[in-house]
């Protein structure tokens, strides 16, 4: 069998036929605006232009800017779609919810019955404040995705406090949470510290636990420019992935033509979840070689002996057991390294999906800081995040808690109070919900019910919601999912290239983007921040705030730059239009953000070994035809699957298992079944397994990580037995 490359003349027919079907024209007139791109952290569009990234290379566009497109370009939803019942939306899948077309008009379903209706604006905002008005603000939540702008979650945040409640979450607690924890620790800034540039020019790059293939495709460009120069690539994943192998980028002629480029020029398989046996094997080998960054680490940094005294003591045979990486590997890794000069090291949701995700993220901390790779140019820290603007709008307070500098700026500019009381993360508003204890939430944006461990679970937090207010595009599961008891309201709103008024963006580089919106697709939808203007104005018409100023986007940029430190740019974007990176966060010096402004070593308190007598650990993973929980395409080019009820795995497990590629299997956790899931045989280590997310969320727990909150889903303990039934029945 042919290997498979990723990219490829393949992606490009596919990428073009995406276009065509959407119209070339809609589509070309989508990607030339003055709009940061709506797919991944990586970013691109805003004032450099369309497909332009900040560093005025163009084009840089990818299949999943187009994929961003393709559901924003769609006609309404017609309103008879709506006569039918709850149960008919629900045996959809998730790509006919999405392909339906664009939520129009708002839709409401009132407590106990079985659809949804067309209703006016105007009923629809009321509704909205009253059922809120209603209810007590310590039994609400308030959510946001990483699709809403700056100025959507700002207002968000600032409309939930003075309504009463901290409760107020994003979806990073299910993503990056475990990194800006671990960051705050060991270097005190809780995001990258290198600007795209220093990508172009380092070295040796570190890809761990992420595949940038499907999710950051442009990425991929970078990592071949940078093999081509005589760099490195090391590739840390369980998973072999063809992408991270071979890949043809399309914006190189050469790579398209010899038929794709080397990618990893070391790729290490560890165990699922044995992250840090790895990482503390790599520190070892280079500690016994003395490569340590001696002059750095006096000079800049804090808890070395312990470290040092922590790592020798482990034993080689200890480590080497609980990674499965061969020695020869690990020694090969650390040589590298050491004759690095400008190392990045980047990783994705990998890392962060275990109990252990803030320990994995700090030994990455502390890898760099072993050599000195952070607080110099080239060089530095990148946790690869996933959608457009998740890190924005943690930078403007979305979160339970805000800094106490962002708090008391807030009541003194607008003499208000605001509540002391914990504010609940994502998960433990749900778990509040479950219990009984949640009557109302506001979710702009995402699909909460597919991003949520346990999925039966989660289906039931959210039907115990007595009123559910959602603003989106489109729909999807979690909009027919978890509704039946309760009142559900879907708010219509704009997407960016739509918005009336610029919005902006910060990606995964700190930078932040104008996007000048202005695209009419549909003349019914509104904007988020007008929306949640008119919800706040009717809920709260006393607490000394004229929300309807706030419908002018400029106007609460002007209070994000005021009131949010590294922001103050954003009061002037308006007419310079000139788009800036958040102050205090590159580290091309070692000034850190630490009290003492040296960065920390840090000895993790040891993984929790949850003991199972189940033989397989399952992680869930992304496909090629999807972003985050939205599903582009059913099958999966890169892994050579053809649909998403499939598990992963090892090939001597399946022979051991008395079954082969094809068979169906049934995957049991302690938390739920995939009943008749179709097995593909795949390179990842022995005992170890993969299926797609969100459809393997139902066997997943909703144990956490103690410090980030965030949920287990790639360490998993499961059982595999032959299944009676069919490929593709489902549970």
């Amino acid at each position: 069998m042919k290997a498979i490359v990723g990219g490829g003349p393949k992606k490009v027919l596919y990428t073009l036929r995406t276009a065509s079907r959407i119209g070339l024209l809609n589509s070309a007139k989508a990607l030339n605006s003055r709009n940061a791109c709506k797919a991944c952290g990586l970013g691109m569009g805003g004032q450099h232009g369309g497909m332009t990234n900040e560093l005025d290379e163009f084009p840089s566009v990818c299949n999943k800017s187009i994929q961003a497109q393709s559901t924003d370009i769609q006609a309404p939803i017609p309103d008879e779609v709506f006569a039918h019942k709850l149960d008919d939306f629900r045996a959809l899948s998730a790509r006919e919810l999405e392909t339906l077309g664009r939520l129009g008009k708002p839709v409401y379903k009132p407590a106990g019955e079985d659809r949804y209706r067309v209703v006016e604006w105007e009923w629809a905002l009321n509704r909205a404040a009253e059922g809120l008005k209603a209810v007590s603000p310590n039994r609400s939540f308030f959510y946001s995705s990483g699709r809403s702008s700056n100025e959507a979650g700002f207002l968000l945040q600032l409309m939930a406090r003075l309504y009463g409640t901290n409760n107020i979450s994003n979806c990073s607690y299910y993503c990056h949470q475990a990194t800006g924890e671990a960051l705050g620790n060991t270097i005190g800034t809780g995001t990258a510290t290198v600007e795209l540039d220093d990508v172009a020019h380092c070295d040796l790059f570190f890809l761990i636990g992420a595949n940038p293939a499907s999710n950051h495709p442009r990425l991929l460009h970078k990592l071949i420019a940078l093999r081509r120069r005589g760099g490195a690539v090391v590739v840390i994943n369980p998973l072999r992935e063809a992408g991270l192998v071979q890949f043809a980028a399309p914006k190189m002629l050469s790579s398209m033509m010899k038929g794709g480029d080397e990618v990893a020029s070391i790729y290490l398989q560890p165990k699922t979840g044995s992250d840090i046996a790895l990482f503390t094997a790599i520190a070892k080998a280079i500690l016994e070689r003395g490569g340590e960054a001696t002059a750095f680490i006096r000079a800049h940094c804090e808890g070395f002996d312990l470290l040092q005294e922590h790592v020798l003591a482990q034993s080689w045979e200890s480590l080497l057991d609980g990674c499965g990486v061969p020695k020869s590997q690990i020694d090969q890794v650390a040589e590298l390294y050491i004759g690095s000069e400008n190392a990045i090291f980047a990783w994705g949701m990998g890392m962060t999906h275990h109990r252990h995700g803030v320990d994995n993220i700090e030994w990455i901390s502390n890898l760099a800081l072993l050599r000195g790779m952070i607080g110099k140019a080239n060089a530095g820290l990148l946790p690869l995040r996933g959608h457009s603007n998740v890190q924005g709008i943690g930078t403007i307070g979305v979160k339970p808690v805000l800094s106490e500098e962002v708090f008391a700026r807030i009541e003194a500019s607008y003499g208000v109070t605001l509540p002391t009381e914990k504010g609940m993360h994502t998960l433990e508003s749900l778990e509040k919900a479950h219990d009984g204890g949640i009557d109302a939430a506001l979710i702009m944006g995402g699909n909460l019910y597919e991003a949520t461990p346990d999925s039966r679970w989660a289906a039931e937090a959210l039907d115990r919601i007595g009123l559910k207010i959602f603003l989106t595009t489109t729909l999807n599961r979690g909009h027919v999912t978890g509704v039946d008891r309760g009142e559900s309201l879907i708010l219509p709103v704009c997407a960016r290239d739509e918005e009336p008024e610029p919005t902006t963006q910060e990606s995964m580089f700190n930078y932040v983007r104008y996007s000048e919106g202005g695209i009419q697709r549909i003349a019914s939808v509104r904007s988020e921040v007008a929306i949640l203007a008119d919800i706040a104005a009717q809920l709260l018409p006393d607490c000394g705030l004229n929300f309807a100023e706030f419908k002018r986007h400029q106007k609460v940029r002007q209070a994000i730059a005021e009131l949010v430190p590294g922001m103050e740019e954003l009061a002037d974007i308006d007419v310079a239009r000139q788009e800036f990176m958040v102050r205090g966060r590159i580290k091309h010096t070692p000034d850190f953000n630490t009290h003492d402004g040296r960065a920390r070593f840090v000895v993790p308190a040891g993984v929790k070994d949850d003991k199972s007598s189940r033989p397989f650990t399952l992680m869930t993973l992304r496909s090629e035809g999807q972003f985050n929980s939205i599903i582009y395409e059913e099958a999966d080019s890169y892994r050579d699957v053809q649909h998403r009820w499939t598990v992963l795995l090892n090939q001597q497990d399946a022979l051991e298992l008395g079954v082969a590629e094809g068979d169906v299997v049934d995957i049991v956790s302690d938390f739920g079944q995939m009943s008749a899931v179709e097995v593909k045989l795949f390179n990842l280590p022995r005992s170890c397994i993969a299926a797609y997310y969100p459809e393997a969320n139902v066997l997943s727990s909703r144990l956490t990580d103690p410090r980030s909150h965030t949920p287990q889903f790639k360490s998993i303990a499961v059982s595999l037995v032959r299944s009676s039934r069919h490929a593709g029945l489902g549970v």
